[in-house]
């Protein structure tokens, strides 16, 4: 029976508000006249130098800035993919490590430069952002449910703390941009099928009427799932708005929902189990039938209003609400007393915050200058309960209440940047932010030896980034950044004590001294090759303590090093074969023995491989409209506690797809055929650090297949 948890009385965005708000707006513009061939025109060229805009909010070239970035396209995004996770496309960008977990209730694992590798729910050491809207929390744990790939232009990754526009983080940034309507207006539906029943249906419609932009896509993706009770289902709704009410200013409404009722959790497998059979579960996925539900509505506005020629104002405003309720396998005798906050974990957040800015581009000493200068400010609202997950012998029920407090989280950030290019060979760009974040938290449930546990903890840090990029030539740059990151720890993170009911208010804030040396080359006209070595040490790193029953507990775990390289080669041909490759090595390492735990020094971090390739080739026949691609998928051994007692093996994985564009009476139509793991291989798609009961390993699935078909008319 579904459970819902302080549910609010009405959506933010139900479908059928998506499709009574964009609609008539899709039909209004239906007589203004595009030609087909013109709008579905696509270049293949490779783009050597991707404009960007997440590490300046500007636009600039990424091959300008001293920091690596890279940017994944439409086509890159979308094209022979499912468009449900960031690990079908992520692989691209050297650095980041996107695990496939293969079940909707196990929250997709991202990590730059292993920053989030430990996160066992959302998204945490980086900051996340859709359309400008923060996707990222004030204490730092993200999420990306609500990701919209099926309407996304693209996704910007910055790695590192190398842009003081953004929170506390010490990994860097994902940003994903819903793309603009074209002229006129635009329907796309959409269908895939493949392997363990998955389906994903999907609608979109767009257009332009001159003054006002808008896109709409609402989809459902319903899977049975590789392992036994893995079934889950997602349901999505995004909608953007854009208004210009005169050539100097425009207004953007951001509108998404996202709905998952019921996903299974089949939990982490111990290595016997996993090679005995890893399509298992475990038999307390069973017994009390660990499952996750989410919702979430949100609604985000931006507005930019340029103020003459020089200066620009932007503010951004958004709110949001979630719901989240876990059943957990925790033995009910261990919920006796009255310290235990229960097998049920069920919380409503309540968020929202404002970002005001101020761009000045002019000059000093006669050469090019850009400022920006800003406020931040965001509140998060956090209603906690635990329950027993048993009533009497029957488990996997909401019994009696175990938990009930109030928590309220804040930040009041300040922040500067600069950029100035003194001569045409120097760019520099040096920034300053203030972080500041309270948590408080008021304890309801006082009962017997359950005390009272409220409290409240205060974080705070000057972070400062610095620059240069120097332009040897028209073909190659080289550069060198210093950036200190900050990373407080999240409510999850504090939320349980090891042994002790309460939050974790022990918990120290992470801060870390990041630097890195880079090379830019264009080595021909449709050849770029970047270059990036890098060294993090951390003060305070925030490590797993344990994990038993999908419960979490933290601590810190000393100081760590990081040091790698990346590099990343993308190429192309006139024959209309392209080519990428993304390599990254990555060496991170406790300094310190830390006592009562099982931290050494010179052990490895948990949870992140020491290296990753990635090629991908792929070639067009544009008179034919048929493609292929290939991709190649590397990654070394991981880790899977800080004892480097086990760890999942390296893998090499190998994935095919077929395609094929025709335009038939005004319809574009494209399909696609997908093989995944062509060899047939048995691996660990992700591991769960340091699983109490060594249940490390979630296997990720066989080989599999997935068919789709979208089609598009533009009026």
């Amino acid at each position: 029976m579904p459970i819902s948890v302080n549910p609010l009385p009405v959506r933010y965005l139900p479908a059928a508000l998506l499709w009574a708000l964009f609609t008539p707006l899709a039909m209004s513009a239906a007589g203004t006249e595009v030609s087909v061939a013109q709008a579905s025109a696509e270049s293949a060229a490779l783009d050597l130098k991707p404009v960007v805009v997440t590490a300046t909010r500007i636009d600039q070239t990424a091959f300008e800035l001293p920091l690596s970035i890279d940017r994944l396209n439409k086509e890159q995004l979308q094209d022979g993919r499912l468009q449900i996770n960031l690990a079908e496309s992520m692989g691209r960008v050297p650095g980041i490590v996107v695990n496939n977990r293969s079940y909707l209730a196990g929250d997709t694992q991202i990590s730059s430069r292993g920053f989030g590798a430990r996160a066992g729910f959302g998204v945490r050491g980086l900051r996340l952002y859709s359309d400008g809207i923060p996707a990222t929390m004030p204490d730092g744990q993200g999420q990306v449910s609500h990701f919209d790939l099926g309407s996304a232009a693209r996704v910007e990754v910055l790695r590192g703390p190398f842009s003081v526009l953004y929170g506390s983080s010490s990994g860097g940034v994902i940003s994903v941009f819903t793309e603009d309507g074209d002229p006129g207006a635009k329907i796309e539906p959409s269908i895939a099928y493949g392997s363990y029943g998955s389906r994903r249906l999907g609608s979109k419609v767009s257009g332009d009427t001159g003054s006002l932009n808008y896109v709409a896509d609402v989809s459902s993706y319903t899977t049975d799932g590789y392992r036994d009770h893995s079934a889950g289902r997602r349901e999505l709704q995004n909608g953007k708005l854009r208004w210009n009410p005169d050539t100097d200013s425009s207004l953007t409404l951001v509108l998404n929902a996202v709905n998952m009722p019921n996903l299974q959790d089949p939990m982490g497998l111990d290595r016997r189990s996993y090679e005995a059979n890893p399509t298992q579960a475990l038999a307390g996925a069973y017994s009390y039938n660990t499952r996750k539900s989410s919702d979430q509505q949100q609604a985000g506005l931006a507005y930019e209003r340029k103020l003459g020629t020089q200066d620009t104002l932007n503010s951004t405003l958004y709110l949001g609400h979630r719901n989240n309720i876990t059943f957990q396998s925790i033995p009910a005798a261990s919920q006796t007393p009255d310290t235990s906050p229960g097998g049920v974990s069920a919380l409503a957040r309540e968020y929202g915050g404002i970002d005001l800015r101020w761009t000045h581009r002019g000059e000093l000493a006669q050469a090019p200058l850009t400022l920006s200068a800003g406020l931040n400010y965001d509140n998060l609202d956090e209603a906690r309960k635990g329950y027993l997950n048993f009533i009497g012998s029957q488990l996997g029920v909401l019994g009696a209440l175990r938990r009930d407090e109030d928590n309220q989280l804040y930040n009041f950030d300040q922040y500067l940047q600069a950029q100035w290019e003194p001569t045409k060979a120097w760019l520099l760009m040096a920034g300053l932010r203030r972080n500041a974040v309270q948590f408080s938290s008021k304890d309801k449930y006082i009962t017997g030896t359950n005390l009272d546990d409220s409290g409240s903890v205060n974080f705070s840090d000057t972070t400062p980034v610095l620059g240069a990029t120097w332009r040897a030539s028209e073909a190659l740059n080289l550069y060198a950044t210093f950036g200190k990151g900050f990373e407080t720890p999240t409510m999850n993170e504090l939320a349980y004590r090891n042994g002790a009911p309460g939050m974790n208010l022990s918990l120290q804030a992470a801060k870390s001294n990041n630097l890195e040396f880079g090379i830019k080359t264009i080595l021909s006209k449709k050849t770029l090759f970047n270059l990036a070595l890098f060294e993090v040490r951390t003060e305070n790193e925030i490590v797993v303590d344990t994990s038993l029953f999908g419960r979490t507990y933290y601590r810190n775990g000393g100081r760590t090093e990081r040091s790698g390289l990346e590099a990343a080669l993308s190429t192309s041909w006139d024959n209309g074969v392209n080519l990428a490759l993304a390599y990254t090595n990555l060496s991170a390492v406790y300094s310190d023995t830390v006592l009562g735990s099982t931290i050494l020094a010179g052990n490895y971090i948990p949870g992140i491989p020491r290296s990753t390739l990635t090629a991908e080739a792929t070639w067009k026949h544009q008179p034919s409209g048929f493609n292929v691609g290939f991709e190649l998928r590397s990654i070394g051994k991981i880790w899977v506690d800080d004892a480097n007692s086990d760890a999942a093996e390296a893998k090499t994985m190998m994935n095919l797809r077929l395609g094929f564009e025709q335009i038939a009476s005004g319809w574009k139509l494209k399909e696609f055929l997908r093989i995944d793991n062509l060899g047939n291989q048995t691996a660990v798609g992700s591991v769960i650090v340091n699983e109490g009961n060594k249940r490390y390993f979630e296997p990720e699935p066989g080989r599999n297949w997935l068919l789709g078909v979208a089609a598009s008319y533009l009026f």
